[in-house]
């Protein structure tokens, strides 16, 4: 009897020592996953990160940043994977940029050479979010053409198209948006979007909940901004509504996208 008794002892004791170490295990895992790795150190820092929940129950994921600290990148691949911080940007089929994605004149997607680099909104004028370096203003041009948009040196800025969200004018931007053939306006989908406020801060949007370009605007008005927006754009959505950042990574369906608006610093 007091030998079975130590024998039940004996495993007590280990089952113990296992459940110790699973612990210390699980714990020493969490504290690695939450520790920046050598590569999150050296990305940009120059930038805030913010979660949000809308009354409609739409969730919202921005950063926000300086438009100076932006430029736009080709980079085939998921935001999540991509060596960058930053969101997903406009539309695209295959490798072919449907929006207008310029720096300094030059179109982004480089593995183009005439349809698809980024140089125009494909078959419809388009909300496009325009940075000019001189003066460091934001605005949104409507333009079928990277060439008809109104900078102050061509040397110095970034053009985003997407699809108007015309904050500043509540009652008509339901008809700009169908003017601009804005994909699924009244699906539940994914939702991505860059909007600016009053003093110039720039807003990188992304959705975790699914819902309509309406709902999408009601949240982003609601929750962003402190009620200073003055415009923005809707991004490409549903699974290609993705964004990475130190603190959070969004991948969307998993899918590549062409191009995407990058954090410099």
């Amino acid at each position: 009897m007091e030998k079975i008794t130590r024998v039940r002892l004996w495993i007590s004791l280990m089952l113990l020592l296992l459940i110790v170490c699973l612990i210390v295990t699980i714990v020493n895992l969490a504290r690695y996953e939450k520790a920046p790795k050598d590569e999150e150190l050296n990305m940009p820092h120059d930038y805030a990160y913010g979660k949000v929940v809308a009354s409609n129950r739409m969730e919202l994921h921005y950063v926000r940043t300086r438009p100076s600290n932006i430029t736009l990148e080709s980079i085939y691949n998921n935001v999540t994977i991509a060596p960058f911080y930053g969101v997903n940007g406009g539309f695209f089929y295959q490798d072919a940029l449907l929006s207008i994605a310029v720096v300094n004149d030059s179109p982004v997607n480089t593995e183009r050479v005439t349809y698809g680099t980024g140089a125009a909104n494909a078959k419809y004028a388009r909300g496009t979010l325009v940075w000019d370096g001189a003066l460091d203003r934001l605005s949104v041009q409507v333009a079928g053409k990277a060439e008809e948009l109104q900078v102050s040196d061509r040397s110095r800025y970034w053009a985003q198209g997407g699809i108007s969200m015309s904050l500043d004018d509540d009652t008509a931007w339901l008809d700009r948006i169908v003017a601009e053939n804005a994909p699924y306006p009244y699906e539940d989908r994914l939702r991505s979007a860059a909007v600016y406020d009053s003093v110039g801060d720039l807003y990188l949007i992304v959705s975790t909940t699914r819902g309509s370009l309406a709902d999408f605007r009601e949240a982003i008005v609601e929750k962003i901004g402190d009620g200073k927006l003055v415009n923005g754009i809707f991004l490409d959505g549903d699974g290609s509504s993705q964004l990475r950042s130190r603190e959070m990574k969004l991948k969307g369906d998993g899918r590549p996208v062409v191009q995407m608006l990058r954090l410099i610093r």
